[in-house]
């Protein structure tokens, strides 16, 4: 059985690669730019671009799974050929699917659901490895200034985002489910700011910016200025069904989510 990933540069396409490959499998690592890709030994990378399909046919040849991102190219935008990627996935025999979804539906999901193809939708709540956007921060100025510091939300380890995505993707029973992620804490801008800074044994002064401030600095940083009214609405406004902590990452791997304080750690070294 050959389980193709394809975001697997990404932040959680890497962890699935890895652990998908760790347990044994045969997995094949669909990127842009293979000559830049690093990947266990074993696992198979090819050439392609998710949002192209002339690019896909040699990476679905006898693929029986696929863990599919319904977004592609530099700008993350959604998927247009959705449905040309479902024809693909059921002319090759593909027997489970998982996406891992944006923040907008794009052409798969709607050629998913119209289709026969069992499939199961994750849909995370705040990834912990935004916080590295504080890094070169916390590295030059020894400070992070955010706006909203008492906005609150359950996020979730990459790694358990992958773990989820791979055991859907090797165990049957997941077909349909949609799986909305959570951490096993709901923190807020200030409690993640203090983590780092416990991680790193210093502590990390946390300045807040009012909305109009922020966007002044996102804006000087070269931030698109989509991307700072997006960010501005979603912590301004953070969705409170979203960040509910659930017991999905246990009930499907049956092992408990991580911690922020246990990714602090772990990414300790990208704020020294």
């Amino acid at each position: 059985m050959t389980i193709l990933v394809t975001g697997a540069t990404g932040t959680v396409g890497r962890h699935i690669v890895s652990q998908l490959a760790e347990a044994g499998h045969s997995v094949r690592a669909l990127t842009r730019d293979p000559g830049r890709a690093s990947f266990p030994e074993g696992v198979e990378v090819v050439a392609g671009d998710l949002s192209v399909t002339d690019t896909l046919q040699a990476a679905f040849d006898g693929v029986t799974a696929v863990h599919l991102i319904n977004f592609g190219g530099d700008d993350y935008a959604p998927l247009p050929n959705g449905q040309e990627i479902v024809d693909l996935a059921r002319k090759a025999g593909v027997r489970r699917v998982t996406v891992l979804g944006g923040w907008d539906e794009s052409t798969l999901e709607p050629a998913l659901r119209a289709g026969d193809l069992p499939w199961t939708y994750i849909r995370p709540t705040e990834f912990m490895s935004n916080s590295l956007k504080w890094a070169d921060a916390v590295r030059t100025e020894g400070a992070v200034h955010e706006p909203f510091g008492d906005a609150t939300t359950a996020l979730v380890h990459e790694a358990d985002i992958a773990a989820v995505a791979a055991t859907a993707l090797v165990e049957d029973g997941h077909g349909g489910k949609i799986y909305g992620l959570t951490g096993p804490e709901r923190l807020t801008t200030r409690d993640k700011v203090r983590l780092i800074g416990e991680a790193l044994g210093r502590e990390i002064p946390f300045v807040e910016l009012t909305p109009e401030q922020a966007k002044e600095r996102m804006a000087a940083e070269g931030t698109p200025q989509e991307m700072i009214d997006f960010l501005l609405d979603v912590f301004g406004n953070v969705p409170v069904e979203a960040n509910i902590v659930n017991s999905v990452v246990f009930d499907v791997t049956g092992r408990a989510p991580r911690t922020f304080a246990q990714w602090a750690a772990e990414n300790a070294d990208s704020f020294r």
